[in-house]
């Protein structure tokens, strides 16, 4: 496993637009499907061990958060070319297995993963109802590599201060993950 971080987006960027489609209904979603409410994206895939990991709490936020309080769209961005498992039916199969009633978007150009500066999977990006960036990072401490119980405390915290109208929480620490798995002569130039 290649441990990345996210790049931690500047707070307060704006959400970039988008419409991508959802590979369990087959429809477009787009970023104003969430007007008016705090929305959290998740760039996740199917295959990546630090994502399986945390797989049960993502379950237990969507069935947490109602979605007149907060949206939530998962985006998968990895190259189905190189990572055949983290296609579009592979994607279907595995958001009804879990029960997920969130979108689960497939980003196949990968402009939509450049767009946000996500880096790795899982990473997690909220905006307050106004669509601007108030949380970026991990769900928690949690890693397949250690025994800290999978909590989502970090995540969790984020989303109680913005449906509260809290301003965001002052200690953000970047999510790790597997990196995106790029297209060739795709890769963001983001990295540094």
């Amino acid at each position: 496993m290649v441990n990345t971080p996210s790049t931690m987006l500047g707070l307060g960027t704006a959400a970039p637009e988008f419409v991508l489609e959802d590979a369990v209904t087959g429809n477009d979603v787009s970023l104003a499907d969430g007007k008016g409410k705090p929305l959290l994206v998740m760039f996740i895939c199917n295959h990546c061990p630090f994502v399986v990991h945390v797989h049960e709490e993502i379950t237990r936020l969507a069935s947490d958060y109602k979605d007149d309080e907060l949206g939530i769209i998962a985006i998968n961005s990895n190259s189905a070319k190189t990572h055949p498992q983290d296609g579009p039916e592979n994607m279907k199969s595995l958001a009804v297995e879990l029960g997920w009633s969130f979108p689960f978007l497939f980003d196949s150009t990968q402009d939509v993963a450049k767009s946000y500066h996500a880096a790795c999977t899982p990473d997690f990006f909220l905006f307050d109802a106004s669509h601007k960036l108030v949380y970026r990072g991990q769900l928690d401490d949690s890693r397949p590599s250690n025994d800290v119980p999978v909590t989502g405390q970090d995540l969790r915290a984020a989303i109680a201060a913005t449906t509260a109208g809290d301003p965001p929480l002052a200690e953000q620490k970047p999510s790790i993950g597997c990196n995106i798995k790029w297209t060739a002569g795709n890769e963001p130039d983001y990295f540094g």
